[in-house]
């Protein structure tokens, strides 16, 4: 991508484009924008925003990933990382490393997120049990599970809108 293509305006959160740009060029440029949206230390404001980061890091995998987002007691950006990876179907999942984790970040709070490759969001009863036993983990340690995203294509579901959080 060009990045002398898309100038910033003079109006807040707008772009201005030099000649031509291709579809590439966009999808790159979104890309940046949104990981600088969850670069270390910015502030989540939408649950919306969030869906999309997902989304965009998760959407395209063909095998399934485990990844949280790690957030200080002020729901700040502390880490995204992609913690387990799996096959078609599944991946293995340890509350152990993930405490470890978020310990080792000082994570206050916690955003839980993985992919179906399949493209159907809804939560599997294993996505339930997992999600539970992660809850119950991460209450021993004081740190909070905001919610567990499920990112199916280009679809998301929230588990914490669903109340199973």
């Amino acid at each position: 991508m060009n990045a002398f293509k898309f100038k910033t305006s003079e109006q807040k959160g707008q772009y201005n484009v030099d000649g031509s740009v291709s579809a590439e060029d966009i999808v790159g440029m979104a890309k940046q924008l949104l990981n600088r949206r969850f670069a270390k230390g910015k502030l989540i404001h939408e649950p919306s925003d969030c869906k999309d980061f997902l989304t965009l890091k998760l959407s395209h995998l063909e095998h399934e990933v485990f990844s949280v987002v790690f957030l200080d007691n002020r729901h700040k950006v502390v880490a995204y990382e992609e913690l387990f990876r799996g096959t078609v179907d599944g991946a293995s999942v340890y509350p152990r490393e993930v405490v470890k984790r978020a310990l080792q970040l000082n994570a206050a709070a916690v955003i839980l997120a993985h992919n179906h490759p399949s493209g159907n969001s809804e939560p599997s009863q294993s996505d339930e049990r997992i999600t539970q036993r992660l809850k119950e983990a991460m209450q021993l340690m004081d740190i909070r599970i905001l919610d567990h995203i499920i990112v199916g294509g280009s679809d998301t579901l929230s588990m914490a809108e669903r109340g199973l959080i």
